[in-house]
């Protein structure tokens, strides 16, 4: 089936410059680390896309829909459909003395941030540095190798896969979902709370979901901090307690029972003993009156 657009589906890719052949985008760890784009604490694996919502790139997004599901495919992106075209007026000379104020110490390929706009050096003289405001890919080629491995087709895998892309440092399985026809109540693992910036993550996941699984309405979410290593311990005990309890009413009422039967039989002895006593009387006094 061909991919179309609101399609959640689950991509690994490798972007390029076709004239260089500098990677400069990744999914995949080990590329990263061959091209020296690493970064500690980042997450390299195969990233959710919703086609139409503008995650990518709009070419890309486009060439989306031509693939085809666990098959190897190549996209040609020209500049004018990329970062654009490189623009002359964005670069100026600034001289270094101005930089070296802001704490800034350029070097040739630097990203800097310049009167709040980012800013590539491209060349380092003798005082003064040209800064180039185009965006770094501006004017470049891009080829994109992509593999879509997966489809989403249930409401569980799409909304595990919204909540993983704002919290990657958990992994989905860990948090328990229960899903009706509107509603879903997302259990939030303890180690997701300690995440920084969770609220608003929170806040993310629940309008993503809103938009993109239109038939949930309402979104709740569960946190509790259990003590570690009190979940345990406390389990067995009260499974014990509740078996010795169960075994303790019972045989308080098996001895109870007999106690209650003769308790009776007393009863009816004396009652018995009172009439005959009464009879006896009622006859002594007849006699005595003839």
């Amino acid at each position: 089936m061909a991919i179309q657009k609101s399609d959640f589906i689950i991509v690994d890719y490798t972007g390029k410059v076709k004239e260089t052949g500098e990677v400069f985008d990744t999914t995949s760890e080990e590329i990263a680390k061959e091209n020296k784009l690493y970064k500690e604490g980042d997450i390299y694996e195969p990233r959710l896309v919703v086609v139409g919502e503008g995650w990518v790139l709009k070419a890309l997004d486009d060439a989306f829909q031509t693939f085809k599901l666990k098959k190897d495919e190549t996209v040609e992106i020209p500049p004018e459909n990329a970062f654009g075209n490189r623009n002359p007026e964005k670069i100026k000379f600034v001289p270094y003395k101005r930089l070296a104020a802001r704490g800034i110490t350029p070097y040739v390929g630097a990203q800097i941030e310049y009167d709040k706009r980012p800013a590539t050096v491209r060349t380092v003289g003798s005082g003064r540095v040209t800064l180039d405001f185009n965006p770094p890919l501006a004017g470049k080629t891009l080829v994109y190798e992509v593999n879509i491995q997966n489809q989403l087709k249930t409401n569980e895998e799409k909304i595990g896969a919204l909540i993983h892309r704002r919290i990657p440092i958990v992994g989905v399985e860990k948090f328990n979902l229960n899903i009706t026809k509107t509603t879903v109540n997302v259990k939030m693992p303890d180690e997701s709370l300690y995440v920084e910036g969770v609220q608003l993550a929170k806040r993310g996941i629940a309008l993503d979901i809103q938009r993109l699984v239109p038939e949930i309405v309402t979104i709740e979410f569960v946190e509790s901090f259990t003590k570690p290593g009190a979940e345990k311990t406390e389990k067995p005990k009260k499974k014990v307690a509740k078996k010795k309890t169960a075994k303790k009413s019972e045989a308080k009422t098996e001895e109870k029972a007999p106690a209650k039967k003769s308790t009776k039989k007393a009863t009816t002895k004396k009652a018995t003993k009172t009439v005959v006593k009464k009879t006896t009387k009622k006859s002594a006094s007849k006699k005595t009156g003839k």
